[in-house]
């Protein structure tokens, strides 16, 4: 059986390897010319990081990991104004880690070629196959076309229809990079900074080597992107304070500068045919509902197990979303509301934030906070073990 993978992210590199252990044989196009690393950081748990230990790589993610110590809220002076320290078992939980060091840790692993540059120009279905035309003018004949491309999917485009159909969104933007900057760096340490007004957020975290990770969160009813986001960053938090003056002339330009629209994909069907869509493509969660990378590693996970258990195609298909569309529909609900207490819309809601911070400094609380904030979703991937496991890799 051959597949093609559109996106070598988390999602799509999670299913290559899966598949090529079950005997698939598998390809990946990937839009971006090079594989992309960096990316801001992110808490990863849940039921993709149980994925992550049956694939051998929990080792190398703890090596990876950023020790988060501390939630700090600071003015625009720098000074503290609420904070909540990590509890001891966070860690066990949680892995603070770049994006790309997870979609690194997984790549490492995948023996299947990735074709960088290319994306799917045209897709015809017929029979038992797929036809499908890249960007380079090549095509390709294979039994199932993945579309793990992310919220703005091309595969979806192609096959499901226009993107407004499915975009959901949430009334903000957000913006990421990274940085060089020893001082700075320094001064943020182990602990996840955020100074917040209302409306708008700016959080910063130390990396490795003197650098730093930046990341921005702003109330914008309008989901169209600006022409240049760059200058849109420098005027919305150029006069904020804190450590932003600073590090703001060092904000790169896209691509290296993330910048989009928060939002949520909602589809009824995440397939067609032999067309099947994968992680954000088919369910984005958005970036502040915390489990995405998870979501996307789970998924390909039961992909994988379904596709390898045999018999019809689509009826594997169709188990896969059965599978895991009601914790994503759990998920979406929970990052709808967490998103507007990260950049509160009045200085009532900054209030009730730092109080509830506070609340959760009493004993119990810090896990009770946490525990909210965390969802477990273990039973996706307890009942059945795809073909591709670690110990056959």
């Amino acid at each position: 059986m051959k597949v093609l993978i559109c996106g070598a992210g988390i999602a799509g590199l999670t299913l290559a390897w899966h598949l090529e252990r079950s005997g698939w044989e598998v390809e990946l196009v990937e839009r971006a010319p090079a594989f992309r690393d960096g990316g801001y950081l992110i808490d990863f748990y849940g039921p993709g990081y149980e994925v992550a230990e049956l694939m051998g790589l929990k080792p190398r993610l703890l090596e990876a990991r950023y020790p988060v110590t501390e939630l700090s809220y600071v003015d625009g002076g720098g000074r503290r104004t609420s904070h909540l320290t990590m509890p001891p078992d966070f860690s066990a939980k949680v892995v603070s880690v770049l994006r790309g060091d997870l979609a690194r840790a997984i790549q490492d692993g995948v023996r299947s070629p990735v074709l960088y540059g290319a994306s799917v120009e045209e897709v015809r279905q017929a029979g038992d196959g797929v036809a499908v035309r890249l960007t380079d003018g090549t095509e390709r004949h294979v039994d199932l076309l993945v579309g793990a491309d992310g919220a703005h999917s091309r595969v979806r485009g192609l096959v499901f229809g226009d993107e407004g159909r499915f975009l959901r969104h949430l009334g903000h933007h957000v913006a990421a990079y990274t940085m060089y900057d020893e001082v700075l760096s320094e001064r943020a340490g182990r602990r996840y900074e955020m100074l917040t007004v209302p409306g708008t957020m700016a959080g910063a975290y130390a990396l490795r080597e003197g650098r730093i990770a930046l990341l921005f969160l702003r109330r914008e009813p309008d989901p169209a992107v600006p022409a240049d986001p760059r200058a849109a960053l420098l005027s919305h938090y150029g006069d904020l304070g804190w450590i932003l003056p600073e590090a703001l002339p060092h904000c790169p330009e896209p691509p290296r500068l993330y910048y989009d629209q928060v939002t949520q994909v909602h589809l009824d069907e995440w397939s067609r045919g032999r067309v099947v869509l994968l992680g954000d493509a088919c369910h984005a969660v958005s970036l502040f509902a915390g489990h995405g990378a998870s979501l996307a590693m789970a998924g390909a996970w039961i992909l994988a197990g379904e596709l390898a258990a045999g018999g019809d195609v689509a009826a594997a298909l169709t188990r896969y979303q059965n599978r895991l569309q009601p914790t994503v529909t759990e998920v979406q609900r929970f990052g709808r509301r967490f998103v507007h207490w990260m950049a509160p819309s009045s200085q009532w809601r900054v209030a009730a934030r730092d109080l509830m911070l506070r609340l959760a400094k009493l004993p119990g609380g810090g896990r009770l906070f946490l525990g909210a904030l965390i969802t477990e979703g273990s039973d996706l991937i307890r009942p059945a073990r795809p073909v591709g496991r670690a110990e056959r890799g």
